[in-house]
């Protein structure tokens, strides 16, 4: 009986816990350069712990503003004239604030010793900076703890800068550099192998003779895995020998495999022929396009690995990754939000859909509403480059009209 979307992807997310529970973790330094030099190292890698922040945020008192470091209360409510003490810049150290003194500050500079707030430099007469021993008059009424920036205000020592699990990204890694935090345990990366499979399969570029078609399928799974942190290898087979299938996949490692093409229930279904003795199941999900899909622990001589096997039409292969894959593997990766957004807009248009399947629709969302592109075709790879989003018309659906609420999943990221 053919399993429910739902279904099988809590089978793929149950088969890559199974199949990637062994974890290991390495170092990445909190350095700047490298993380410039090798961002493809650093970006997107998820924290294997907790980070606890080290010193407070900010370390000390500094200034939000350009402006006089004051006791507020020496200003009252009418405001004061006040001779001008030294001034304080970035990078000073703490200084003492003389009773009936303004001290210039700079922003970002530390607060004096016996300030208790700041006045921007625009508020006073004149709207300059005296020198030292000149004199300043500022308004009054100034709040105790104005455009201070209290130290431990972003965080303290000791609670939580970051929960494991969290995807660093460049607000993360700024923030461990500004806590002084050397070096984070992250998860290693898993190695996923992409093997498109198709005898008609021909590399861009290269003539296409009668009855050949390039090889879509390497490109959109190797860079919707490379987005998802993974070290990805990709070969193509353009054979429909299972022999040369499992020389292929025998002579490399790898921690998951991921295949498209040669699943369905022809002659030459190539995926099909190798794995299913192995034990890869192939089945049936209620999903247009992308009905034919496989999975199963399979022993290729280094110990069981889990194969998901995907169809070969372009779409489909698009459709099955975000169904299915991309919210396993980011579970698997340790990721606390595994799956998409989902929102209800309303139909640009009325659409037709098979009562039995559960239609993934290609969309843009224009002007508060969804409109398809395109038909549900898995060949139409042109209109799923245009889409933004991925309507879903459930099963047991035939037809939703204009002005109707359609769920979405927004995939422009």
């Amino acid at each position: 009986m053919p399993r429910t979307i739902a279904e099988h992807a809590d089978a793929v997310a149950a088969l890559l816990r199974e199949g990637l529970s062994h974890r290991s973790v390495e170092s990445l330094p909190v350095d700047a350069a490298l993380i410039a030099a090798a961002s493809d190292r650093h970006l997107g890698r998820v924290l294997a712990a907790d980070v606890r922040a080290p010193i407070a945020l900010p370390p000390f008192d500094n200034s939000q503003m350009d402006g006089f470091a004051v006791r507020s209360a020496e200003l009252g409510d009418a405001g004061a004239t006040l001779p001008v003490g030294p001034m304080i810049v970035a990078g000073a150290g703490i200084l003492d604030l003389p009773p009936g003194t303004a001290m210039p500050i700079m922003t970002g500079a530390p607060i004096p010793r016996g300030a208790d707030a700041v006045v921007q430099v625009e508020r006073a007469v004149p709207a300059v900076f005296p020198a030292e021993g000149g004199a300043v008059t500022l308004p009054g009424g100034i709040v105790a703890g104005t455009f201070i920036r209290s130290a431990g205000s972003d965080a303290r020592e000791g609670d939580l800068l970051l929960q494991g699990g969290t995807r660093l990204g460049p607000a993360q890694w700024g923030v461990l550099a500004a806590a002084g935090v050397a070096s984070v345990e992250v998860h290693r990366r898993r190695s996923v192998l992409v093997v498109s499979t198709g005898l008609e399969l021909a590399p861009p570029g290269e003539p296409l003779a009668p009855g050949r078609i390039h090889d879509a399928n390497s490109a959109s799974l190797g860079a919707s895995l490379a987005g998802l942190g993974l070290e990805v290898a990709v070969e193509t087979l353009r054979s429909d020998e299972p022999a040369e299938l499992l020389a292929l996949l025998r002579a490399r490692e790898f921690d998951l495999l991921i295949t498209s093409g040669g699943v369905s229930a022809g002659a030459h279904e190539v995926v099909r022929l190798a794995l299913e003795p192995l034990g890869v199941e192939f089945l049936s999900v209620t999903m247009q396009p992308g009905g034919p899909q496989g999975l199963g622990l399979a022993d290729l001589g280094r110990g069981p690995v889990p194969v998901v096997a995907l169809p070969g039409n372009p779409v489909s292969v698009l459709v099955s990754f975000e169904a299915f894959l991309r919210p396993a593997l980011r579970e698997t990766a340790g990721l606390r939000r595994t799956r998409r957004d989902a929102e209800r807009l309303p139909l640009a248009e009325a659409l037709d859909s098979p009562a039995g399947k559960h239609q993934l629709r290609r969309a843009l969302v224009h002007g508060g509403a969804v409109h398809m592109i395109g038909g549900p075709s898995s060949h139409l790879l042109g209109h799923y480059a245009l889409a933004d989003a991925l309507a879903h018309v459930p099963v047991g659906v035939e037809r939703m009209e204009a002005g109707e609420p359609i769920e979405i999943w927004r995939i422009d990221d």
